[in-house]
């Protein structure tokens, strides 16, 4: 929002899966006909250009942040309201790392989260009449982790992950000294911030894998932390045990896991386990709570997340690992975390679940065919599984800089080697399957898991149950009301008890 307006943008698509190309950015003034609308930026021939924009908590600032995808270039561009000439300038132009510029300024000067330098990420400040000379406030860390940070009038909050997984938050004056340090366990998140520049106080919430949101009200100035709001739970999470492991890659990388089970269980091979991955687009975990999980791990299950390559948990350098010509690693690095859980004798094969999310659900999909010896189960969600094709609908094309593309020879042999639907080989029966797909992912159109299905499906020698889960309006991100949420879940879960309890 600005004053009493709002900016907004426009993608064109021809058709509902269509690709989506000519980004723009336009002001619309309440009560006014929107052809009266503002045009602020457009490009015309760059079809894989991703635009950001927000404005600063006092109104004087919009930022506007041009990603192009097949370049990995960004650029970042802004309104100074308070300036004479109040029109779109460059900041920065064709930077090659990545930069988030906060919505609030200090003394007319802006603050950004930047990997300019700094695998860990930094915070600096930048002045937009000298933009190419950065003052560091604040350091990278070689031991956490940059996640997130918020500017207030003296001072400043960033949350890391430390290399222990434990969430993080540190006060820090523009000086860059360390004010005061606040860190939570190990698999939970800090997340849902409200904060203003104009107040002392902010507000955040907890959340881990088996605990739902906890609301936490923090005062930058004392530092005081006082406990909002808390969902009663009925079950005892006392009982539940957290793990954090590393197992080698094939490479010999290794590689950090998370694992969550009820204490004293036996390592005998013979609990139900559940694998679970992301590894894509620099994206670092966050544990977030799941009713199934917490009925999965009470009934003697194993919940284990690997934190693979291609992800965002140790920094560019980790996302760059598993990117591009690189992706195969992220596939290495799952499928070893399940070689390692049956060798350490957690659960075995027919004990052994495989899951995973988007990006996840690809990681997901390939194991289970490249490995079908190793799981039981696997569950791949609103996942691209024909490679071959992902960049020619929707915004697929703008993902080529982290899969790859056909017009590339190299690259085009890389991603049908691996790629899902092709890789399906006649004489194998796979683990039983669990694809589930929205009918308005306009992300990851659902054809990709239609294909999949009938692909596996009309094979006579596929004897485990591949079966379709399909959302009914529903986007990229599953269902929008709770209730759907939790149905979905427990199909999920009712799907893999039953397969791992069924006698062998």
């Amino acid at each position: 929002w600005l004053d009493d307006g709002f900016f907004y943008s426009t993608i064109d698509q021809t058709g509902q899966f269509g690709k989506a190309t000519g980004a723009a950015v336009y002001y619309h003034k309440i009560g006014t006909p929107q052809a009266a609308d503002q045009l602020i930026f457009k490009r015309k021939n760059k079809a894989s250009t991703l635009l950001s924009y927000s404005t600063s908590d006092d109104n004087r600032f919009f930022i506007l942040k041009e990603v192009e995808e097949s370049s990995e270039k960004t650029n970042v561009f802004y309104i100074d309201y308070h300036s004479e000439h109040q029109k779109l300038r460059p900041l920065v132009l064709n930077l090659q790392e990545s930069i988030k510029i906060l919505d609030n300024h200090h003394e007319g000067k802006l603050i950004a989260l930047t990997s300019h330098e700094a695998n860990n990420g930094n915070i600096v400040e930048i002045d937009p009449a000298d933009p190419y000379t950065w003052r560091e406030i604040v350091p990278a860390f070689s031991g956490a982790l940059l996640l997130k940070s918020f500017c207030f009038s003296d001072r400043i909050v960033a949350v890391y992950r430390t290399k222990h997984y434990e969430p993080m938050l540190v006060v820090f004056n523009y000086s860059g000294e360390t004010l005061h340090t606040l860190k939570l366990e190990v698999a939970s998140a800090m997340t849902g911030f409200s904060t203003s520049e104009q107040e002392d106080e902010f507000f955040f919430y907890t959340s881990s894998y088996v605990l739902p949101p906890i609301i936490y009200k923090f005062n930058v100035k004392s530092f005081e932390l006082d406990l909002v709001e808390k969902t009663t739970i009925t079950y005892d999470h006392k009982k539940f045990e957290y793990k954090h492991i590393n197992y080698q890659s094939k490479d010999g990388v290794p590689i950090a896991m998370t694992l969550i089970h009820e204490k004293g269980i036996k390592l005998n091979g013979e609990n139900p386990t559940v694998l679970k991955a992301y590894g894509g687009f620099g994206v670092t975990a966050r544990p977030s709570f799941d009713p199934g999980l917490v009925h999965f791990i009470k009934e003697g299950g194993v919940f284990a997340y690997a934190h693979i390559r291609g992800g965002g948990e140790k920094g560019t350098e980790w996302a760059k690992a598993g990117k591009g010509n690189n992706k195969q690693n992220s596939f290495d690095d799952i499928i070893a975390a399940a070689e390692f859980l049956i060798e350490k004798k957690y659960t075995s094969q027919k004990n052994l679940a495989l899951t995973g999310a988007s990006n996840g659900g690809l990681v997901a999909a390939v194991a289970g065919i490249q490995r079908p010896d190793l799981f039981r189960a696997v569950i791949p969600i609103v996942a691209p599984l024909d490679m071959v094709r992902f960049e020619k609908f929707t915004v697929g094309h703008f993902h080529t800089d982290e899969y790859g593309t056909v017009a590339d020879s190299s690259s085009f042999k890389q991603l049908y080697e691996y790629s899902p639907y092709h890789n399906v080989k006649e004489q194998v029966n796979y683990p039983a399957m669990l694809i589930v797909t929205s009918d308005h992912d306009d992300r990851v159109p659902p054809f990709h898991s239609y294909k999949f299905v009938a692909r596996l499906q009309n094979r006579t020698s596929q004897k485990n149950p591949i079966l379709l889960k399909v959302e009914e309006k529903a986007g990229h991100y599953g269902p929008s009301t709770y209730n759907a949420y939790t149905r979905k879940s427990a199909d999920i879960y009712g799907f893999v008890l039953n397969e791992l309890k069924k006698k062998k």
